[in-house]
C-alpha cells in the first residue's frame, strides 16, 4: 500500500516507512508490503470474553479445528521425550518415539479413559497409570493387561487415536480435526516472511508461565496494539515509536497479521519536548545502548543499532551485517490465528502464547519464550517456569528488561476483564488503525465460529 494512504489512516508524524528509509542500511521490501483495509465494523460483544456458552462454542469450532502450538522442538529433542498440550478439555501427548519420530496422540487410555500423563518427561514407552497398558513410543500396542478377560477384542480397539502433527521454525504445532487442511496453507507465507530470522535456529534462554484472571483473548490482544504504551509503558516513550507504528494485515490471509514498531526515535507524543541527547539518555537507561555525547553523523537510532551488533556478535556469536537496521533494533511483531504472536527479526526475540485455562472464559494460561539466536553448538535449553501466586516476570533474570514489562501488562489484563464483567453497554469499541489487527482476529474468529 503506498505511503500517502497508509498517513491518512495515521496521526501526524513520520510512518515506519519513513523513519526506516532514513536507516544506513534499509529494510527488504516485504517489510513495507501490507494492507490496511477497514475490516468489520467499531463494535464487538463482551460475550467473547465472558460468556460461557461462547467459550463452549469456541472450543468446538476454533480449538478443536485449528494448528495451534504445543511445544518448542527442543522440549521433545531426544528418544523417549515427551510433553503434555491441554487446551480446555482436550489433551495431547506428544512424544518422540525411540525411531526419532515425532508424533501426537489423545493423552487418553481407550481401556476407561485415564490421562496418560502429565507434564513432560522421558520413558521407554507409554503406560496408562491405571491398569498398566502399555503401548510403545510410536503408540503400538505393547501389552494389553489381562488380555485373557477381554474376549475377542482386536487390539485395535485399545490402539492410541493419533493427533495431527506438523512443524514449523522450532515450534511443534497440533490440531486435534483430521480433516484440516496441511499446517503449510495454514501459515499463509508466515515461513517465507520468516526466512531471514529462521526461528528454528534460536534456543529457549526463558520459558516462562503463568495463570492469569482474563480471558486468552485479552492476552494476546493487548500484545498486537502499541496503543496502550502511552498508558502502560510511558517510560519507554522517549525511544520508542509507539504511534509510528506500521500495522499490516493482508487481503485474503484470515490467519496473520504483522506490526512493525520503530525503536530509537521517540513518540510523537512528545513531539517538541525531546532532543537526541535525552533520547539516547532514556534509552541507556533501559539498558539498549550506552549514555554519552553523539558522535557527528550519529543519531539514537543508529547508536542502538550499533550496539545491539555488538551485542549479539559478543554474547552469541552471531552476525547480523546481512540484516537491515530495522531487523536488528524495531519490533517485528507478527500473529497466528488463534493464538501465537512471534517477533520476526532480533529487536525483541520473543514469542507469546495465550489459550483457555481449562473451561473458565476467566482464566487464561499465558507463556513468553525468549528464543536467541547461536552459533556453533546449540546451547541448553533452559527449563519451563511456572510462576506462583505472587511471583512475577521481573523475578526471572533470564527475561532481562521483559521481565518488568510484562508484569505491567499482566497486572492489567485482569482489570480489563473485570471491567468487561461489569460492562452495561455489551460492547467494546476499536480504534480504526492501531486496534485493525484486533478487528482482524475477532472477524476470523467470527468466521470459524459462523458468526459471518
Amino acid at each position: 500500500m503506498p505511503d500517502d494512504q497508509r498517513r491518512a489512516a495515521r496521526c501526524p508524524g513520520p510512518t515506519t516507512a519513513e523513519i526506516v528509509a532514513a536507516d544506513a542500511r534499509p529494510a527488504p521490501a516485504f517489510l513495507g508490503e501490507g494492507d490496511v483495509a477497514q475490516i468489520g465494523g467499531a463494535e464487538y460483544g463482551i460475550d467473547a470474553y465472558t460468556d460461557p456458552a461462547f467459550h463452549k462454542r469456541e472450543v468446538e469450532t476454533v480449538w478443536s479445528r485449528c494448528w495451534q502450538v504445543a511445544a518448542r522442538e527442543d522440549e521433545v529433542a531426544n528418544p523417549g521425550d515427551f510433553t503434555v498440550y491441554d487446551i480446555a478439555d482436550m489433551s495431547a501427548l506428544i512424544i518422540r518415539g525411540r525411531d526419532g519420530t515425532l508424533r501426537a496422540f489423545i493423552n487418553s487410555c481407550p481401556h476407561r479413559g485415564t490421562r496418560l500423563a502429565e507434564d513432560h518427561g522421558n520413558a521407554a514407552r507409554i503406560r496408562c497409570p491405571f491398569h498398566a497398558l502399555t503401548w510403545n513410543t510410536d503408540g503400538v500396542l505393547k501389552q494389553l493387561t489381562c488380555a485373557w478377560d477381554f474376549g475377542d477384542a482386536a487390539p485395535d480397539a485399545f490402539a492410541l487415536s493419533p493427533v495431527r502433527l506438523d512443524r514449523w521454525g522450532g515450534f511443534v504445532f497440533v490440531n486435534f480435526d483430521p480433516e484440516a487442511p496441511p499446517l503449510e496453507d495454514y501459515l499463509e507465507g508466515l515461513p517465507e516472511h520468516f526466512s531471514r530470522w529462521p526461528m528454528e535456529d534460536r534456543f529457549t534462554a526463558a520459558h516462562v508461565v503463568k495463570h492469569l484472571d482474563c480471558n486468552w483473548k485479552i492476552t494476546i490482544e493487548a500484545f498486537i496494539e502499541t496503543f496502550h504504551v502511552i498508558g502502560l509503558h510511558s517510560e519507554s516513550l522517549p525511544f520508542f515509536g509507539d504511534v509510528n507504528s506500521q500495522y499490516d494485515v493482508w487481503t485474503g490471509k484470515r490467519h496473520i497479521s504483522r506490526m512493525i514498531n520503530p525503536s530509537g526515535v521517540s513518540s510523537p507524543h512528545l513531539a517538541g519536548k525531546m532532543t537526541p541527547e535525552r533520547t539516547i539518555a532514556a534509552a541507556a537507561k533501559f539498558g539498549l545502548c550506552e549514555d554519552g555525547p553523539l558522535a557527528p553523523g550519529e543519531t539514537p537510532r543508529s547508536r542502538i543499532v550499533a550496539q545491539l551488533r555488538g551485542f549479539y556478535s559478543a554474547s552469541f556469536g552471531v552476525d547480523l551485517s546481512h540484516l537491515s537496521d530495522c531487523e536488528v533494533v524495531d519490533v517485528i511483531e507478527y500473529s497466528l490465528f488463534p493464538n501465537l504472536v512471534v517477533f520476526g527479526g532480533f529487536g525483541s526475540p520473543l514469542a507469546y502464547r495465550s489459550r483457555p485455562d481449562g473451561d473458565d472464559p476467566n482464566r487464561s494460561i499465558f507463556e513468553v519464550w525468549l528464543l536467541l539466536p547461536y552459533a556453533g553448538e546449540r546451547p541448553p535449553s533452559k527449563p519451563t517456569r511456572i510462576l506462583g501466586p505472587g511471583e512475577r516476570f521481573g523475578d526471572v533474570a533470564e527475561l532481562s528488561y521483559y521481565g518488568p514489562i510484562l508484569d505491567q501488562d499482566a497486572d492489567m489484563m485482569p482489570r480489563v476483564q473485570r471491567g468487561l464483567r461489569g460492562n452495561r453497554n455489551g460492547k467494546i469499541t476499536l480504534a480504526n488503525y492501531q486496534e485493525i489487527r484486533i478487528r482482524h482476529m475477532r472477524h476470523t474468529l467470527a468466521e470459524y465460529m459462523d458468526q459471518v
